[in-house]
């Protein structure tokens, strides 16, 4: 975890896991300052942290180049010394390379790097500077040739500068922003020469000729009122005066110290002057905000524009980062200098949100960054859909179905356009307004006979998706089907309702164009204001909204087209409660008994009567007591009466909706009285059912893996029931807790937990009854667990 988020293998792989026996490594890829932070790593043993602070790296100079004065064929060396031997750089003369030849020499050992030039001539001094690579550093020195001077007796002399370059074009001196710039100018003429230094406006030291070309004037060395003098000694931009030279300082050189300076010598006897030329270069300005376009999956198009300022150097390059939108951590995705204005940027992850931005490099070094690009999300048009085929034609329509794509993507799915051609054209009309979200469409209003190519696409905000095509051409013309009914087989056998209970018949059919349906009852026509029926062109509804008795009856119904023709029959069952029995009589009385009959119901609900329900009560309390439910006879005999009491019956009739609404009923009370002779039940010898115990299962010896809970089962019988006793080597193991007995339907078992090598011996089991004992035996081994 970094400050308590964890770590991931990106697709970026900043970030490696290595394991190594028990040592764990976490790696870190080219780290950056947005690196630092706490580091933890968590096991289910313990937890470690541990600091990480990344610094910038810094480049230091221990030992400047410094200023050199030579005569002429001695030799010049300029020596640095910088902190890293591995830093490379290269030599500027006056703001331009220096290239080695036989006179000059560029050597790089070790931290120190070295210019020789032997043999010095006037032509040799100049202004050198390092330029390290990488580093917004510039080490400068200036060289200094020392002529030797005759002296000659005093005499007027006009004033002379001592530069290099006087020619038409000024001497151009280059410095890197931020460094200083010391422009030292030999100087000569007697009296000595006053001198003069002004920033020059070239608008105003310029003359138009006749053919609009222009010239500089002739009163170029005047001093123009638009042209800055400068005559500080002190502060950023400052002039120092010598005998035999003046000195331009400018601390710090900024942009807009960049133009030409004039120097100007004046003496009674003329004077002399000479233009030099300054020019400030820097890192590039940033570029504008990049442009992100041609979004795919995991990949998009970056292009940029040059930067309005390129710090007096020619770009040599861009670099490119990116990062997710709620990251503060940039990804450099270029380590070799990007050359064109745009880029494809590859491997991001669809559905995340990032942000581009950029870098221009020239030879001083890297600008800041651009702006960031409007956040953007890599997302990729669905695949195309799946199982796209024609369902239904008719001589107008054409009903399409399909399946969505496999993949739809971050990006989600608008829905789908579909499109069709006629035979022979290759122009694709859209076949439905706009979009539709669903998987299924019926294309209306076509032409009659035309041969259309239909196509489907799916659409989100990355575009359109593959076209799914239907490769043959569909004829918009109605297609011959013979009927069939397709009966759900609940209705192939009778339909049994309720009274009062809802109907809802539905039989699915086939057959084109739209077949005509007929429905009877009973082989007459249906009264449509009894029983509705509503036809589609798929199935056809008989509904009842409240089923009666005569709703019953065999139903057919009729597909006809043209001359073919199919029909199917239902049997509709529709039941009630049944009336009560009928001519209930009680037909007999005797001792604690009643005799009673009756006749069946003469309403039975249109069902099978199932059974009867007869009931007694007593005339005292007037209480019913069910005596008999589900009685399928007609008679029955009522027992255990109580003497003395008078009692009414009454029957229920029983079918498929239940017990009938009312039950019929004895009109005069069964008395029940004491007779004339006394009824003594016979006596019977008690047959004695007591049986010793008798094992029908054995035990079984058994051998068993030390550890491991086990069971020795076996089974008796015995009336009444015995006592059972366990032993194990003759040793009773009831009050052992190691022990669990069970006994269940005559089936004995003793569990033995974890058994250990001392418990295999002899275990005997034991029964005992009032009529005797059986005991059985058996040898237990444990092993031990290896």
């Amino acid at each position: 975890e970094k400050d308590g988020v964890e770590l991931t293998r990106e697709e970026t792989f900043k970030y490696r896991f290595k394991k190594d026996g028990k040592k764990q490594y976490l790696i870190i890829n080219e780290s950056t300052k947005e690196d630092s932070g706490h580091y933890t790593v968590k096991t289910n043993g313990g937890v470690s942290v541990a600091e990480l602070i990344v610094q910038e790296k810094k480049l230091e100079v221990y030992q400047s180049i410094a200023d050199l004065t030579v005569k002429a064929r001695d030799q010049a060396v300029f020596k640095c010394e910088v902190s890293d031997e591995n830093v490379k750089g290269i030599w500027l003369k006056n703001g331009k390379e220096v290239i080695p030849d036989e006179r000059i020499k560029i050597s790089h050992i070790g931290r120190i790097h070295k210019l020789t030039i032997e043999d010095v001539t006037p032509e040799d001094e100049a202004d050198y500077s390092f330029i390290p690579q990488g580093f917004a550093y510039n080490l400068s020195a200036k060289l200094q040739f020392l002529e030797v001077k005759i002296d000659f007796v005093p005499r007027e002399e006009p004033p002379k500068i001592h530069l290099d370059c006087l020619g038409q074009s000024p001497d151009t001196i280059v410095v890197v922003a931020g460094n200083k710039l010391r422009l030292d100018v030999p100087v000569s003429g007697d009296p000595t020469p006053t001198v003069i230094w002004q920033k020059v406006n070239k608008r105003n030291d310029l003359v138009r000729n006749n053919d609009d070309s222009m010239t500089p004037s002739e009163n170029s060395s005047d001093l123009n009122t638009d042209n800055k003098l400068l005559f500080e000694s002190e502060g950023r931009v400052r002039v120092e005066m010598h005998e035999d030279h003046c000195v331009f300082i400018i601390e710090g050189a900024e942009k807009e110290d960049e133009g030409v300076y004039r120097v100007i010598l004046k003496n009674p006897v003329g004077e002399d002057k000479a233009d030099i030329t300054v020019k400030v270069i820097d890192v590039p300005d940033p570029p504008e905000a990049p442009t992100i376009s041609n979004i795919g999956e995991d990949y998009c198009t970056v292009q940029w524009q040059p930067p309005k300022y390129d710090g007096g150097q020619p770009v040599l390059g861009y670099i490119l980062e990116r990062k997710k939108k709620k990251s503060y951590r940039w990804m450099r995705l270029n380590f070799d200098l990007l050359k064109e204005l745009s880029y494809e940027a590859k491997r991001m992850i669809e559905g995340v949100v990032y942000e581009m931005r950029i870098y221009a490099v020239n030879s001083i070094g890297m600008s800041r960054p651009s702006p960031a690009s409007q956040p953007f999300m890599p997302i990729a048009p669905p695949s195309e859909p799946t199982h796209f085929t024609v369902e239904d034609v008719s001589d107008s329509t054409v009903s399409l179905k399909w399946r969505p794509p496999e993949r739809i993507g971050a990006g989600g799915l608008d829905g789908y356009m579909v499109e069709y051609c006629k035979e022979g054209s290759t122009e694709w009309i859209p076949a439905l307004p706009g979009l539709t979200e669903r998987t299924s469409a019926l294309i209306k209003d076509l032409v009659t006979g035309d041969k259309l190519y239909f196509r489907i696409k799916a659409i989100n905000l990355a575009g359109e998706s593959g076209a799914a095509t239907i490769k043959e051409p569909v004829t918009v013309q109605e297609i011959l089907q013979r009927p069939k009914f397709w009966l759900p087989r609940h209705l192939r056998q009778t339909l049994v309702k309720k009274v009062g209970e809802t109907i809802n018949i539905v039989i699915p059919f086939q057959g084109k164009p739209r077949p005509k349906i007929t429905w009877l009852k009973d082989g007459q026509t249906i009264d449509s204001k009894d029983v509705g029926i509503r036809n589609s062109s798929s199935d056809t509804i008989l509904f009842i909204r409240k089923a009666e008795l005569h709703h019953s009856g065999a139903y057919e119904v009729t597909l006809q087209i043209e001359n073919m023709s199919d029909k199917v029959a239902i049997t509709i069952q529709i039941i009630d409660k049944p009336g009560p029995p009928q001519n209930i009589k009680l037909v007999d009385v005797w001792g604690f008994n009643a005799a009673l009959e009756w006749t069946p119901p003469q309403d039975d609900g249109n069902a099978q009567i199932l059974g009867y329900t007869v009931q007694k009560a007593d005339k005292k309390t007037m209480e019913w007591y069910t005596v008999f439910d589900h009685y399928r006879r007609t008679n029955c005999i009522v027992s255990d009466l109580i003497m003395g009491n008078e009692y009414f019956f009454r029957i229920f009739s029983e079918n498929l909706c239940g017990l009938s609404e009312t039950a019929a009923t004895t009109k005069n009370p069964a008395h029940i009285q004491k007779t004339g002779t006394t009824y003594k039940p016979p006596c019977y010898k008690e047959h004695d059912f007591s049986e010793a115990p008798k094992f029908t299962h054995p035990l079984v010896d058994r051998s068993v893996i030390a550890g491991y809970n086990t069971t020795l089962s076996c089974a008796v019988r015995g009336i009444p029931k015995p006592k059972i006793l366990w032993f194990k080597n003759k040793m009773d193991l009831s009050g052992d807790a190691k022990y669990r007995m069970f006994s269940k339907q005559g089936v004995l078992t003793l569990e033995i937990r974890k058994p250990t090598p001392f418990d295999g011996g002899i275990y005997t089991c034991k029964a005992v009854n009032e009529s005797g004992e059986a005991e059985i035996e058996c040898r237990l081994d444990v092993r031990g667990n290896q």
